[in-house]
């Protein structure tokens, strides 16, 4: 895949096939979730057999929510990851202790709802490798991401953060195209969008995903 192209990571795989599918239709990243609220959430033996079987350029995003040193550390020392992802309230000072731990890339999440929540992308941009721009879940949600919601694009249209960012939140086949319009995104994260059942991905839905998303 060409840098011009837009990259796509696909999250929260849950079979070592799913790698296979991912590799073929052009993704650029692949999640593997370590929350156990979630229904994509892995043990360490079933995460080890999905990440060995990613193909060589495929990198194997990690995904932690608040969690615990001894949760990270017991997962690096069996699965192979290229990068770490946050997805919780980590602060600044969080990140920073992490890379100096683990010697990883991190990626940032930062949920968005309103004006309000962008300057914590600057905050976090400031340490964190790559942000993950995504939306805001509702006060009662269960899960920080993949709840298939999207937020108003208009508020990230043009603009730029001190690392590379990646647009997440509600985004499918129908409105990947529109979004990367709206806003300049380079690269687009999907999880239940490509999905048939939660947790299940779909091979189909991957790769109109993807085309969609390069156009």
């Amino acid at each position: 895949m060409s840098d011009s192209r837009v990259r796509v990571k696909i999250c929260g795989l849950t079979r070592p096939r799913d790698m296979d599918v991912v590799a073929a239709a052009g993704a650029a990243y692949a999640g593997l979730v370590f929350f156990a609220r979630s229904p994509r959430a892995l043990a360490i033996p079933q995460a080890k057999a999905i990440a060995l079987a990613a193909p060589a350029g495929l990198a194997r995003v990690g995904l932690f929510v608040d969690a615990e040193d001894a949760l990270i550390d017991a997962v690096l020392a069996e699965v192979p990851l290229d990068m770490v992802q946050l997805h919780g309230r980590e602060t600044p000072e969080r990140l920073a202790a992490l890379r100096t731990r683990h010697g990883l890339p991190l990626i940032k999440a930062v949920g968005v709802a309103g004006a309000e929540d962008l300057p914590k992308l600057v905050d976090y941009g400031r340490v964190a490798d790559m942000l993950l721009v995504d939306a805001k879940p509702p006060r009662d949600a269960v899960l920080p991401g993949g709840n298939g919601l999207a937020f108003d694009w208009r508020l990230i249209a043009g603009r730029r953060w001190p690392v590379p960012w990646m647009l997440a939140g509600g985004l499918d086949a129908g409105n990947v195209r529109d979004a990367i319009a709206l806003t300049g995104a380079r690269q687009v994260d999907v999880s239940s969008g490509v999905e048939s059942a939660p947790g299940i991905k779909d091979a189909d839905k991957i790769a109109a995903f993807i085309t969609a998303a390069q156009g």
